[in-house]
């Protein structure tokens, strides 16, 4: 059975070792198997692969407690799936609420630098037209508050 070492799992999986550490002390993961002689940290297959999917969770933002339910609900199986996917739409819902945030933010640095070239040619027209549409961008930061 092949085995990695902590640093073959942190640079496979993208997880910092005092990550892989941390995940082993809050039950995500393990306990992990160690060496006899050494005492390292010696992680099986399996241990890579709930490990890549921890990574995966991470990034888009998932915190432990549902990483915790992701894995037991991943561990039931087909009878888990129907709580499995709407944990996963929750967070989808997240970050499309992050995502529309961006936007307005995007949005308004776009027109107040618009603003600002169009003050920059002199062209009064285009600065009239841009202050309305600052309006509106400063309106849908407001509503991020």
């Amino acid at each position: 059975m092949a085995t990695f070492t902590i640093q073959d799992v942190s640079r496979r999986s993208g997880l910092s070792e005092p990550t892989l550490r941390y995940y082993e002390d809050v039950g995500l993961v393990g306990p992990v198997d160690r060496d006899e002689k050494s005492g390292h940290r010696r992680y099986r297959t399996e241990d890579l692969d709930v490990l890549e999917a921890l990574a995966c969770l991470r990034a888009v933002g998932v915190g432990i407690e549902d990483m915790r339910t992701y894995l037991a609900n991943r561990g039931r199986g087909r009878a888990a799936a129907a709580e499995q996917r709407n944990l996963l739409l929750r967070h989808a819902k997240r970050i499309e609420a992050e995502i529309v945030a961006q936007q307005a933010r995007l949005g308004y640095l776009r027109e107040k630098a618009a603003l600002w070239d169009a003050r920059d040619r002199g062209d009064g027209a285009a600065e009239a037209e841009v202050t309305r549409r600052l309006v509106d961008a400063v309106d849908r930061l407001g509503m991020l508050r």
